[in-house]
């Protein structure tokens, strides 16, 4: 398989190399200045630019599974080396440094955070190669505006907060 970057007008600018590249994100999203791929020498999904300059981890949506994050409001969830989770925007620029435990994805410029976190099982297999239900449950959860202030944090579930600022996931 042959993966090329185009640029907006639909002209290859870069062939990539597929003994580096092994997978391309095919959520048929337009992110702009970045195209996300797997790297055969790195776990996980990673934005590069049209110089082949790795940007930055994509979040992962999906426990268990490889399913990259999607570009919603102009914003893609990000992770550091500790796990932490940002925000980048569509030019590939970091707009929220990676420092939460847990973020959704942002609706009418509001995400939920949460602090405590852990990953709770609702159903756990006895055996390895069978799929886990599971749930990330916080000990406190918030929500941050476009800019990534925390608005407002308390012994809410998650659920409550939801209801209080009128999130809804758009995917």
């Amino acid at each position: 398989m042959i993966f090329d970057l185009v640029n907006q007008d639909g002209e290859t600018i870069r062939t990539l190399d597929t003994l580096k590249y092994f997978s391309i994100d095919l959520n048929n999203n337009d992110f702009g200045h970045f195209a996300i791929f797997q790297l055969n020498d790195r776990q996980g999904f990673y934005a590069i630019n049209s110089q082949e300059e790795i940007l930055f981890h994509v979040f992962n949506i999906s426990i268990g599974e490889p399913n990259p994050d999607y570009l919603i409001e102009n914003k893609i969830r990000i992770i550091d080396e500790s796990g932490r989770i940002g925000f980048a925007n569509q030019k590939g620029e970091i707009v929220i440094e990676p420092q939460f435990e847990m973020v959704t994805s942002f609706f009418e410029n509001k995400a939920i955070f949460g602090v405590g976190c852990k990953i709770a099982y609702l159903h756990k297999s006895e055996k390895e190669t069978e799929f886990n239900h599971t749930k990330i449950q916080c000990s406190q959860y918030g929500y941050i505006n476009e800019n990534g202030k925390v608005m407002e944090i308390g012994d809410y579930s998650f659920e409550q907060i939801v209801d209080k600022i009128q999130w809804r996931p758009t995917i």
